[in-house]
């Protein structure tokens, strides 16, 4: 297995099973982030990562972290901090803010690969229909959210933010239930972690993922599904 070299001026991906095994699934280099690029990778079942100063670095990792959206609810504890907090949640109004937050507050911590360019190639994702955020408000201030890619029937979760505690918790748990209403069959949230496996999130073999790509972003959902609005009903 080798590292593949992208043309920029050719939008094409080699198979992601070719993906390296260490480091564990870094597939190829070099290509670019316009939306041509990126939703052609969602849809191949791969995603970029790199850090500023790096070229453009594509990853399919085995195995894959995702969860179904009907195993995403608050458990006891969480719910009935919930109701304490007094959240109010939206969809897709405030989508720049929530991935600029996202950036700013993991360059505080370790460190960021939402760079300015990945930050404005997510924009014109936006723009286009395909990248959506979850916004979580207390008081009227944004205190934490979520944003990602829907192609068909697959939610491809990028990045959450809080600052508020459990607001990003939050945030997913409407996730959740927003993809039961628009019959989301899977989220992907591309590596587990601790804070994911705490929501629930689960690993998958690459190649069980992939088999399911082609039917997940074939199944088209209603134009007004990711709609800027208020979302009234508590997670």
């Amino acid at each position: 297995m080798a590292l593949y070299q992208l043309d920029p001026l050719q939008v094409y991906f080699p198979p992601a099973q070719l993906a390296l095994d260490s480091p564990n699934g870094l597939l190829a280099i070099g290509g670019d982030l316009t939306p041509d690029w990126l939703v052609k990778a969602y849809q191949n079942g791969i995603f970029p990562w790199f850090n500023l100063g790096e070229p453009i670095l594509w990853w399919s990792p085995d195995p894959r972290g995702v969860i179904l959206p009907a195993e995403v609810h608050p458990n006891k504890s969480l719910r009935k901090y919930l109701r304490k907090a007094e959240f109010s949640y939206s969809v897709n109004q405030a989508f720049s803010q929530v991935i600029q937050n996202c950036a700013t507050l993991r360059q505080k911590t370790d460190g960021t690969w939402i760079t300015e360019e990945m930050i404005q190639a997510y924009i014109q994702l936006h723009q286009q229909g395909y990248a959506h955020s979850i916004e979580v408000w207390q008081s009227q201030k944004l205190v934490g959210g979520l944003y990602g890619i829907n192609i068909g029937r697959l939610f491809c979760g990028e990045s959450m933010f809080h600052i508020v505690s459990n607001a990003s918790k939050a945030a997913f748990c409407c996730l959740g239930q927003l993809c039961r209403q628009l019959e989301i069959e899977l989220i992907d949230c591309q590596m587990v972690n601790p804070h994911l496996e705490t929501l629930g999130v689960y690993q998958m073999p690459r190649e069980q993922f992939l088999a399911r790509l082609p039917e997940l972003t074939q199944k088209a959902l209603d134009k007004d599904a990711w709609k800027a609005r208020e979302l009234s009903n508590e997670p």
